[in-house]
């Protein structure tokens, strides 16, 4: 036992897969344990919130500050508010009003600026243009004010008695905050998705869902294909022709559309991730079943099966004790596969909107059809899907690279 681990851990695509593997495995138990958030709670107002880090603005402006004299404040403010785009943006509002071009300099920001607060107005009808379009110029002069300001911004309170405004403090440009004094901080390393649900929380779980769906339907899925091929394979006659003869008829249609009319007529009501794992192990055994068979067929009639015969050991007993451990290497290579097609039929089901109901837990699948729902791929908001694809591309290239290197040490013809 042993020497054949051993030997499978010198294989180099099993150790690369089976590290890549144990790592996701690990990030799906240990992060919960850090960040025990539940993941599907809204915590934001409003759709896909880039990723980075979350400061509270009010528990900002009661931080002592501190002041820091950088070179290139004012530059980067600028440039955060006015980039080439919504210069070059200006530039066709301010022509389509009439502004000669010639008097239009887009690279020098005052002048610019100065043109831009003389001639627009947002009231102004410009032929051709959309509502959308006049909208976004809108919020585009809303963030341009004060931006060449030089001095600080006051901040404000009404006083109780009177009910009128009165100066509290002033927020300096050179004035900053040490985030670890801010009490309110979130990081959000995958922003949020269309619900306002933090995506890094909600990916892992869905991973672990995915994972435990496709251990589920990959198990089912062996033991059911196990058991039959290993009955056909070994007593043969009338009950090989029956099981060979459902086999068949379930090869001739394809699993996934058998898989997809099952589940539509489950019900979405009904459709929880254990049914769905279920559902997939009941309808993906058949190639093991026959491969089994082979396999079986091939040994049944080796010395040691008929000296096991001939001793009057029973059917079950020759089964379990002559043939099974002689196939147990392709066994668990089969499972292997059958789990990572596990994960990425229930991610077909899914992404169709077939898959589990979506009130209880994410899954991969469920994400990815969130976000197509939503058009994340047509908005750009990359961080609600790319993250997915990557992850159910890590857990099946994993799972194949393991299956790869298992097959070379247990495969003679691949051996080296």
């Amino acid at each position: 036992m042993m020497h054949t681990i051993r030997q499978v851990f010198r294989s180099g695509k099993f150790v690369t897969g089976f590290v890549i593997f144990v790592s996701l495995l690990l990030i799906v138990l240990i992060y919960p344990l850090l960040v025990p958030d539940d993941p599907l709670a809204i915590i934001g107002l409003g759709t896909f919130f880039p990723p980075g880090i979350y400061v509270n603005v009010y528990d900002s402006v009661n931080t002592a500050p501190y002041t820091l004299n950088l070179p290139e404040a004012a530059t980067n403010r600028i440039a955060n508010k006015l980039g080439a785009k919504e210069r070059q943006d200006m530039k066709e509002w301010l022509l389509a009003a009439g502004i000669p071009e010639e008097e239009i300099d887009i690279e020098d920001t005052a002048k610019l600026l100065d043109l831009w607060e003389k001639n627009y107005d947002p009231n102004k009808n410009i032929e051709g243009m959309t509502l959308a379009k006049m909208r976004y110029y809108q919020r585009l002069n809303n963030s341009l004010k004060g931006l060449l300001a030089t001095e600080g911004l006051i901040v404000a309170l009404p006083n109780a008695q009177t009910g009128t405004l009165e100066q509290v403090k002033v927020i300096e440009q050179s004035d900053y905050v040490n985030v670890r004094e801010v009490p309110n901080v979130r990081v959000l390393p995958l922003g949020t998705d269309n619900f306002g649900r933090d995506v890094l929380t909600e990916l892992v779980k869905a991973a672990g869902v995915s994972l435990q769906i496709g251990f589920v339907a990959g198990l089912i899925a062996t033991l059911i294909g196990l058991v039959l091929g290993l009955l056909a394979g070994y007593i043969g006659g009338t009950v090989d022709d029956i099981i060979m003869f459902f086999t068949n008829l379930l090869i001739v249609i394809p699993s996934f559309v058998l898989l997809i009319l099952i589940s539509f007529s489950i019900g979405q009501d009904k459709r929880g991730a254990f049914t769905i794992a279920t559902v997939i192990g009941f309808t993906s055994w058949v190639w093991t079943a026959r491969a089994v068979r082979a396999q079986v067929l091939s040994l049944r009639n080796r010395d040691h099966v008929n000296l096991s015969r001939l001793s009057g050991h029973s059917t079950l007993y020759i089964i379990l004790n002559d043939i099974l451990p002689y196939i147990m290497s392709y066994v668990v290579m089969a499972l292997i596969l059958q789990i990572s097609s596990g994960i990425l039929a229930e991610a077909g089901l899914s992404i169709l909107g077939l898959g589990p109901r979506t009130t209880e837990v994410p899954t991969l699948g469920l994400m990815m059809n969130w976000a197509m729902i939503y058009q994340a791929h047509v908005l750009g908001k990359w961080w609600a899907y790319l993250p997915v694809l990557v992850t159910i591309a890590l857990i099946t290239f994993s799972m194949n690279l393991m299956n790869t290197g298992l097959d070379q040490v247990f495969n003679p013809a691949l051996r080296e």
